[in-house]
């Protein structure tokens, strides 16, 4: 498989403290990668590492194929970057803001106004960057970021700050310009629904190292299965599960009981259920989500 971003071993220490430790990843042409993890697992550092905002303490970046640690100049021409924050210029526009950067591209009018167009902000043609909003501030990092038809996109938490439609906008437009114009993206996000949406290949950091990378669709077929009820008495239920199932393989909290085990036909335990006095307000088939699949993975249920 031929990869646009792979590194190997790379690892940033600030004294005897390993924020990124040791890691192999494979970002693959013409794919997104979604790279999740909590806060200070060393995301930010790897992408800064990867654009040469940082440097190595040991270790290999390849970009585009090639090993650019010998001090010769990456194709970061070829490259769109969000990383933490965006900066502009505060008392100019948006629109302004984009001139400047397309001047020292050489890039076009053409460019600029599709840009603009794409993030929404086509519009917004008066307003200065310090009375943006924080979701317009994200919007115009990103118009920046593609301005240049990038082949490699690589974005830190791209969609922080945007409201539901600004989420889904973005989302679309990020698997078009992956699916429709061949353009590989590194995007780590602290939503795991919009990356389980968007991924193609998820990798997962926890303290500075790279404890998974799993294609999505073998991640999918690893997921369990599992039939979801919403009962009025978790306790009682869990009992009757067992007593007159002998079902052990299932979780239960609050008002819901996961069922793992499928070998009893859903329609003879909630009849059961319901003659026993239980009040079954759900049945739904279901299978793990990311979001499930993170949290057994590093524990807890916050990637925050």
């Amino acid at each position: 498989m031929e990869y646009m971003i792979e590194t190997q071993n790379l690892t940033k220490r600030y004294g005897t403290v390993s924020v990124v430790d040791h890691i192999n990843m494979h970002v693959p042409k013409r794919k997104i990668y979604g790279l999740l993890g909590r806060n200070g697992a060393g995301k930010t550092t790897a992408m800064k590492m990867m654009l040469r905002l940082v440097y190595p303490t040991e270790g290999i970046v390849r970009l585009f194929g090639h090993d650019y640690q010998d001090g010769s100049k990456a194709p970061y021409e070829k490259m769109g970057s969000i990383i933490e924050t965006p900066g502009f210029y505060s008392n100019l526009t948006g629109y302004e803001n984009l001139k400047i950067i397309s001047m020292l591209r050489r890039g076009s009018e053409k460019n600029i106004q599709e840009a603009l167009r794409v993030v929404g902000l086509e519009k917004e043609t008066k307003k200065v960057f310090s009375d943006y909003s924080l979701g317009m501030k994200q919007r115009l990092g990103i118009a920046a970021a593609i301005m240049h038809q990038p082949e490699l996109l690589i974005l830190d938490e791209p969609i922080n700050g945007l409201d539901p439609i600004g989420i889904s906008e973005i989302r679309s437009f990020l698997l078009e310009l992956s699916h429709e114009k061949g353009t590989t993206i590194l995007i780590s996000s602290h939503v795991l629904n919009e990356i389980e949406q968007t991924a193609d290949i998820i990798g997962v950091m926890q303290k500075g190292r790279l404890i998974e990378e799993v294609n999505m669709a073998e991640l999918h077929k690893r997921n369990r299965k599992y039939l979801e009820y919403e009962v009025s008495d978790v306790k009682q239920a869990s009992k009757l599960l067992e007593k007159k199932f002998q079902i052990t393989e299932f979780t239960a909290e609050h008002n819901r009981i996961k069922i793992y085990d499928f070998s009893h036909n859903a329609g003879n335990i909630n009849k059961v259920l319901v003659e026993n006095g239980l009040i079954v307000s759900k049945i739904n088939e279901c299978e793990e989500n990311l979001e499930e699949y993170f949290s057994s993975l590093i524990g807890g249920g916050s990637i925050a």
